[in-house]
């Protein structure tokens, strides 16, 4: 009895075993549809925010009470769809490149002070963003440390030294404590290229920073506000006692830069000119008479430079390109010389978050060998630009190039490369109007020669007759 019942609590336990492990045998199962559709999930999700991630950006602050001082000039960003991501310039947790990618698309540093950037944030970093294609917005004032000087000079802009200033002694606010440092820029100083500065407006900005200078040799950099001519920088509290870094129109308040990959940069030499304090500032110049303004320029200004430099207005891009022979619809394989060829091309410009056609007329078509053989202007049709144009009598490889470079836009440049051949034996004209003297001078001398030649015999057969 005691070995029955010991046979039946084994074969209860084998039987709990085998239930138990039919239990663990399917729960991988479910578990395994419950992480596939997690993976998809996630997958879609990563989609999703790559999708929408092309407005995240990297915000560096001296401190972060800066976030409260120049929060309308932030919510501007975010309400424009921007993530911006918050931190302090010496994070040691800053991270821009990670595994050779770029975790941001954008850069702005409103840390002037900065004597080192924390974790791997550096310099020579922040080039390499530049150079890959990313846009920075970098603000100082006259606390300004060495990697902003730095970062300014590998962009062709020189700072003036640390605890200078912009002085103007004829044009200064009414506010100014006395040091003349708190610049009116007219907006006559602008940039002519409401592509970067916005729309005109007679409203005066104001300014109280640092100086700068744009290096002579670099092309590339763009003076979007000037001093007066009365302006220069120097040391507020001291006496001038040696040539200052910048005079006249040659001291720049906020400088560009669009590199040839088409990444920009904005140098402000004020932290100020974005705060709300300066955005909803009364302005009015000291001299007499001067008009009062409620309200400065520089939010309008601040907006439309973010715009710019964020590449939310003035960039272009390449439609569909089409050429083929007059009266044809397709290219052929090879043109021939003096063919009427009709070429066209699609340009659209960034607007709202949407692509339209692009106004411009402007736009000039080379027809290219080693050099242009053909330079006209492409007139719009619809939301196509077309020319048509006759090929020149030369044979050989050329190209079709569109290489529209304009101030405020991104670089454009389109190539396509088709090859012109010669005449065949069968299309040339059978007479040709320019070879008639030669066509007469072979007939004339054909005739004389008949003519010689009857004379010739006739007076042979004449001398054997006598």
């Amino acid at each position: 009895m005691a070995a029955l019942t010991a046979v039946v609590q084994t074969s209860r336990s084998v039987s709990l075993l085998s239930s138990q492990k039919r239990t663990v045998m399917k729960t991988p199962r479910r578990l395994r549809l419950v992480d596939s559709s997690i993976l998809l999930l996630l997958s879609f999700a990563s989609l999703l925010h790559g999708a929408l991630g092309d407005g995240k950006t990297l915000v560096l602050l001296d401190n972060l009470n800066i976030r409260d001082t120049h929060s309308i000039f932030f919510r501007s960003l975010t309400d424009r769809g921007f993530d911006l991501t918050i931190k302090t310039a010496d994070d040691p947790s800053l991270s821009l490149i990670k595994y050779g990618q770029f975790l941001y698309d954008h850069l702005i540093i409103f840390s002037p002070s900065v004597e080192d950037f924390g974790g791997n944030i550096n310099v020579e970093t922040i080039t390499s963003f530049i150079d890959g294609g990313g846009n920075v917005l970098v603000a100082a004032n006259s606390d300004i440390g060495d990697p902003l000087r730095e970062l300014g000079s590998e962009c062709g802009i020189e700072f003036d030294e640390e605890k200078t200033a912009v002085i103007d002694h004829h044009n200064y606010d009414v506010s100014d404590p006395g040091e003349h440092t708190l610049i009116v820029a007219d907006p006559e100083n602008l940039l002519k290229a409401p592509t970067i500065v916005g729309k005109p407006t007679n409203k005066p900005v104001l300014f109280k920073g640092v100086g700068m200078v744009a290096d002579p040799d670099n092309p590339l950099v763009l003076d979007i506000l000037t001093g007066s001519s009365t302006s220069y920088s120097f040391f507020p509290d001291r006496p001038i006692s040696q040539y200052p870094h910048a005079v006249g129109k040659n001291t720049l308040l906020i400088a560009g830069l669009q590199a040839r990959n088409n990444a920009r940069v904005v140098f402000s030499g004020s932290l100020d000119f974005f705060s709300d304090a300066f955005f909803n500032s009364a302005v009015q110049k000291a001299r007499p008479g001067s008009q009062r303004y409620d309200q400065t320029g520089n939010m309008e200004l601040a907006v439309a430079l973010s715009r710019w430099v964020f590449k939310e207005s003035g960039v272009l891009r390449v439609g569909a390109v089409t050429h083929h022979p007059v009266g044809e619809t397709t290219p052929p394989a090879a043109y021939t010389v003096t063919d009427l060829v009709e070429y066209s091309i699609v340009i659209e410009m960034l607007s709202e978050g949407r692509w339209v056609p692009f106004d411009g007329e402007d736009i000039q078509l080379e027809f290219v060998r080693i050099d242009p053989f053909v330079r006209t202007y492409l007139k719009r049709n619809g939301g196509k630009y077309r020319v048509q144009f006759k090929l020149p009598d030369v044979y050989g490889v050329f190209q079709f190039k569109v290489d529209y470079n304009r101030l405020g836009y991104t670089h454009l440049y389109s190539s396509t490369q088709v090859s012109v051949r010669p005449l065949q034996h069968t299309q040339y004209e059978r007479f040709i109007p320019s070879a008639f003297p030669y066509y007469a001078s072979a007939f004339s001398m054909m005739t004389g020669l008949f003519v010689f030649s009857v004379v010739f015999l006739h007076m042979k057969e004449k001398e054997k007759s006598d």
